[in-house]
């Protein structure tokens, strides 16, 4: 009982140390100062969410649950940001051009925020352009694959000479065969969602049992029936997989693609940012990514469960 009533108030216990450490702890004065406190303020955050999430897991069994599961992390994690504070800002064991403070990356998000959310839209627009299109073609021709014996023989050698290639390694061609660097990188982005898309739908399709189809055509089921109705249901979890995977390889082609000529977006920031030498933006422009992944992937779990909810508690993943 002692230990878990420990766990559940140790991200605030984390917290509050690492408060303690930044305001009693004399900082370096190699580093650039801030107008705000501004990892105090997180930190500040962080104690009032889970101090509150603490209370009410003693009457709430959802709210008990929700920080059972994340208490642990969390702590780490503050503990793992404590640290690395006091080895940049407070003792300054690292180059100092390379490892801004915290203060300073988290200062960059808050006071850059108008420009980085022009960025932000500017990298969205140009993902879901690319996202969508990958997304149609890779399910089109992972279905004509699974289906059609005639589609198989002619699109399989495709999807294994031009699949493994990695997107990046068109751009010398796309940027003289696409009017505009938009529409290039869009391509790049929309190759890199299609190749797992094709597979994993077409490997689901294969993998459906023959009785589903028996069964169908045995009530009379037309070809694009068990195609649609049958097949394709049967196939999804292996589809969403697909699109887990594009959404990864998406990121990664988004990143590169926003350097060969665009003028906006997240991935043109931070080359923009590197190039100036200014590292505490490249933190906020990775940190910025790295949360929209997340919701992103989080967003496809809800429409996945949303989806398969008559598969609930058979999937694993």
């Amino acid at each position: 009982m002692i230990q878990k009533t420990l766990i559940t108030w140790l991200p605030v216990l984390s917290a509050l140390v690492a408060i303690a450490v930044d305001i009693f702890m004399i900082n370096m004065s190699k580093h650039t100062p801030v107008n705000q406190p501004y990892f105090i303020y997180l930190l500040g955050i962080i104690t009032i969410v889970f101090a509150a999430s603490a209370i009410a897991s003693y009457y709430n069994a959802k709210a008990k649950a929700w920080l059972e599961e994340r208490a642990l992390f969390v702590a780490a994690a503050v503990l793992f940001l404590n640290v690395l504070n006091v080895v940049t800002k407070k003792l300054g064991l690292l180059p100092v051009i390379y490892f801004p403070s915290l203060d300073k990356v988290l200062s960059v998000i808050v006071e850059d925020r108008e420009f980085l959310a022009v960025c932000l839209a500017a990298s969205g627009k140009l993902l879901a352009t690319g996202y969508i299109f990958g997304a149609i073609a890779g399910f089109t021709t992972g279905i004509a694959v699974g289906f059609s014996k005639g589609a198989a023989y002619w699109i399989n050698p495709l999807i294994r000479i031009l699949g493994p290639i990695p997107p990046t390694a068109w751009i010398p061609i796309v940027l003289i065969s696409f009017p505009t660097t938009f529409s290039a990188s869009a391509f790049l982005i929309a190759l890199s969602v299609w190749f797992p898309a094709t597979v994993m739908t077409s490997s689901g399709i294969l993998n459906v049992q023959n009785a589903y189809f028996e069964v169908s055509s045995t009530l009379g089921a037309g070809k694009y029936y068990q195609i649609f109705k049958v097949g394709v249901p049967a196939a999804m979890p292996h589809m969403f997989i697909g699109l887990f995977n594009g959404t990864c390889a998406s990121f990664i082609t988004l990143m590169t693609a926003e350097m060969i000529g665009v003028k906006n977006g997240i991935g043109w920031y931070i080359n923009w940012q590197k190039e100036m030498m200014a590292y505490a933006n490249v933190y906020a422009g990775l940190i910025i990514i790295a949360i929209t992944f997340s919701i992103l992937i989080t967003l496809l779990f809800k429409l996945r469960d949303y989806t398969l909810v008559w598969q609930k508690g058979v999937i694993k993943w």
